[in-house]
């Protein structure tokens, strides 16, 4: 099977590359070699490899930046969107097109499923969920993967952050009132991997099993690295940033167990098995 992969140089899109290339031929594709929201370089792109499957990965996700650059965020992940969808539907492309917990405000008690009501409250997830919609207006086939505080080797994340501040502090404060599912690249990547194989179409949710705050995520980080940081827990209002976060981003897997598809390892074994590769180097 022949996969196009958008936004092959970040930090899922860099592992898809990896972990799907075995299996099939794979072609990626950064921002200097396909722009997504220029229809005409998208739609050359395509004609040119003609894929199977287009994993859309390339995003905008300066989530604090969106809420100033509005028409940016909505250009890259609402129209680049529509483009890649256009241009794959013409040449009966499947389409993978990866979302976010951002589509979701955050107040629900319990897990998100993934037909529960969406209402996004920052610009990010706003812009993302046009995405969704553009995706599955113009596709005929397409799959949405909507994945949460993710983390991997390649580009900026919480654990890298966790990991350079830990270095020169004996002590941090993390919020501890926003609950979520950290989800590992590799695992995340494999997942999709298996996904695209299948016929099963439709809106899944895909993040490592098991949740937890993102205080609960950094102590765990600096036990597993070694590090002696003591981390102290703070609410949201303590820490105030530009864009509005979801309090609860828990997604259910639903659409995973009810399709047969092997739910992902627990987030506290990937992020094991992550800082095992990522320290090592």
């Amino acid at each position: 099977m022949k996969v196009l992969v958008t936004g092959a140089n970040g930090q899922l899109g860099h592992d898809l590359v990896k972990i799907l290339s075995p299996e099939h031929e794979v072609i990626g594709f950064g921002r200097d070699q396909m722009d997504v929201c220029d229809l005409a370089s998208v739609k050359h792109t395509m004609e040119s490899v003609v894929p199977d499957v287009v994993v859309h990965a390339a995003a905008y996700t300066a989530v604090d930046r969106a809420e100033t650059e509005i028409d940016e965020a909505f250009r890259v992940n609402a129209v680049g969107s529509r483009n890649v969808a256009v241009a794959a539907e013409e040449v009966k492309a499947r389409v993978c097109y990866i979302s976010t917990d951002y589509v979701f405000d955050g107040t629900l008690d319990g897990p998100y499923r993934e037909y529960d009501q969406v209402g996004p409250t920052s610009v990010y997830g706003q812009s993302k969920l046009a995405g969704e919609v553009l995706t599955q207006t113009l596709c005929s086939r397409y799959f949405i993967v909507r994945t949460s505080w993710v983390f991997g080797a390649h580009g900026g994340n919480f654990v890298k952050t966790m990991l350079k501040l830990g270095q020169g502090r004996s002590s941090l404060q993390v919020v501890d009132d926003q609950t979520g599912c950290p989800t590992y690249t590799v695992d995340l990547a494999r997942f999709i991997g298996d996904l695209i194989s299948t016929e099963k179409y439709g809106v899944y949710h895909a993040s490592n099993s098991e949740a937890c705050t993102w205080f609960e995520f950094a102590k765990a980080i600096f036990e597993e690295a070694g590090q002696s940081v003591l981390v102290d827990p703070c609410t949201t209002q303590e820490f105030p940033r530009p864009a509005p976060r979801p309090r609860n981003s828990v997604l259910d897997h639903l659409a995973m167990r009810t399709n047969g598809f092997v739910k992902m390892p627990a987030w506290r074994d990937a992020l094991q098995r992550f800082l095992a590769e990522y320290l090592s180097k």
